[in-house]
């Protein structure tokens, strides 16, 4: 329960004298999509860029955050949600801080991801589907989780006996089944540029 002897303090420096001084908007960019899908390389990837072009920006990692700040959560769906909300929260922390943040979650559920996006300005948060079809996860299954799902050492596995809603109406979708790495990120970086956070590269 929160305690109602809190008060909020105003920063002396607003978020737009930030974005002012460094030039260009922030935001959260919501990667979401099934293990395997590529979030993690494609927020990595994006991250590089805009460090490359003097932004600041970070990633929030889902693997990383759970070293740390949720180590104490699972992977029911109760935890899961706990975790997405965390994030949101530190998320809205870097958006206020002038940052591009760039979070890779698989974050299943669609409700988890709506309550987020409550928590931000117009223009502060975007839904970017990273699809990616399940047979193809499993192809590449990169940490092998997959393997050990279908063989029950893992449970509660997202696409496997655990659910992944897709977004209905995601502000982005990219297919990395389809697109290099570099032809995504050039289509993240174009729809950036359309939402006025960063100017032409």
């Amino acid at each position: 329960m929160a305690s109602r002897n809190l008060t909020w303090h105003d920063t002396l420096i607003s978020k737009e004298e930030r974005r002012l001084k460094q030039q260009h908007g922030s935001c959260t960019l919501w990667f979401t999509g099934l293990s395997g899908s590529g979030k993690s390389t494609l927020a990595n990837a994006l991250s590089a860029k805009l460090f490359e072009e003097g932004m600041k920006e970070y990633v929030l990692d889902g693997d990383n955050v759970r070293h740390g700040l949720n180590a104490d959560l699972g992977f029911t769906e109760k935890d899961r949600t706990e975790n997405i909300r965390r994030i949101g929260e530190v998320a809205k922390l870097f958006v206020d801080s002038g940052t591009i943040v760039v979070t890779a979650f698989i974050s299943p559920f669609a409700a988890d991801r709506d309550c987020v996006r409550e928590q931000f300005a117009s223009n502060e948060f975007f839904e970017i589907f990273i699809d990616c079809p399940l047979a193809e996860c499993e192809k590449r299954d990169p940490k092998k989780l997959y393997e050990k799902a279908r063989r029950g050492e893992i449970k509660n596995f997202t696409g496997i006996d655990s659910p992944y809603e897709p977004p209905k109406h995601p502000d982005l979708t990219i297919r990395s089944d389809r697109l290099s790495v570099e032809e995504a990120i050039t289509e993240i970086l174009t729809f950036l540029q359309q939402q006025q956070i960063i100017k032409e590269l």
